[in-house]
């Protein structure tokens, strides 16, 4: 090697030595979580991004709501740095209330998707989640291939699905508000509540088993409780009881298949905002959007970065492009037209 060769290889070594301690310096300190994510998971994200940056992480977890309102009681004493939450109607209850702020970052800008982030940079989308059917395989040979045909009346007493009270069931509605207009949304959410096999009850998980169950035939769930199933064992879902279910990735040929978030932002009042940006540009990190598929069985907000292997046997899809801080405007009006056709 050439000496002119070497001598710039450790100036750029010796600055990058100096950069790091500066950077290490810079940030030490901490960060106040405000977290409605209960993941055992996630704890690998907040001991990475102390190992990287001496951060500190402070969490404080509860209900997504609880959480919400206890930043508006605090107003601008509280602690809270970031919250982060799952579901876009939350993401968005939270910016109506006043909790968040916009932020400039071009970390973010980077790499998460416009669709997946709020018009005004107060929120950002970490992973994602497929909101699809799941069926029978034994009584079901036809199945619904997109959310309008769920409604059909060819599947009468055949669906379960969740309360409308659920976020869920919320942000898939106000979705088809975004795709197909109020009208048409009503008159969905109406053909649905006519082919329920039962009164909206339970989780996602539930939903499932009621396919075991023989109590429905179609159930709707997001697709990580299903690849979580996959990867551990879940009461109710044994291997055999598994491999009985199929599943659709709905609208593959039209608008594509309903996503939701989990995500978050920086506080109103954040008394380490510098920090908390730092936090929210980690999550957008490889390393980072890996750990939600790996831990999760979510997929990634990033494009291009690779999924564990219970969220890659779904199989590839096409997910609605629609944007999600559109439809979170939905979400109030979805409410409307569940209490107008009686899905409890």
């Amino acid at each position: 090697m050439r000496k002119s060769l070497r001598n710039a290889l450790a100036v750029t070594t010796a600055i990058t030595s100096m950069a790091t301690a500066v950077y290490a310096e810079s940030h030490v300190g901490e960060v106040n979580l405000y977290s409605s994510r209960h993941y055992d998971t996630d704890e690998r994200l907040y001991t990475d991004f102390t190992e990287q940056t001496g951060i500190v992480i402070n969490r404080i977890e509860g209900n997504a709501d609880e959480l919400i309102a206890r930043m508006t009681a605090e107003g601008r004493n509280s602690p809270a740095d970031i919250l982060l939450t799952v579901d876009t109607s939350r993401l968005e209850r939270a910016k109506n209330a006043g909790v968040l702020q916009s932020i400039d970052s071009d970390v973010l800008e980077a790499r998460i998707p416009s669709g997946l982030q709020d018009s005004d940079n107060q929120w950002f989308g970490f992973s994602q989640r497929a909101r699809i059917f799941f069926y029978d395989k034994t009584d079901v040979t036809d199945p619904p291939m997109d959310y309008i045909a769920l409604a059909d009346p060819a599947n009468k007493g055949m669906v379960c699905h969740r309360s409308s009270t659920n976020v869920y069931s919320q942000t898939l509605l106000a979705a088809v508000i975004e795709n197909f207009g109020t009208e048409a949304a009503t008159e969905w959410a109406q053909g649905v509540v006519n082919n329920f096999a039962r009164d909206p009850q339970g989780g996602d998980t539930d939903q499932l088993r009621g396919l075991v169950s023989g109590e429905c035939d179609i159930s709707i769930s997001n697709t990580y409780y299903f690849s979580r199933a996959l990867r551990v064992e879940v009461d109710g879902l044994d291997a055999e009881a598994m491999a009985n279910i199929g599943w659709i990735f709905p609208a593959q040929n039209a608008e594509g298949a309903h996503m939701n978030l989990s995500g978050g932002g920086v506080a109103a009042h954040a008394p380490n905002r510098d920090n908390a940006i730092l936090f929210l540009e980690y999550l957008a990190s490889d390393q980072a959007q890996q750990y939600f598929s790996a831990g999760n069985d979510e997929y990634p907000a990033v494009p291009g970065v690779g999924l564990s292997p219970s969220v890659a046997a779904l199989g590839m899809f096409r997910p609605d492009a629609v944007d999600l801080s559109e439809v979170a405007k939905n979400v109030p009006e979805a409410q409307l037209i569940f209490n107008q056709v009686g899905w409890e």
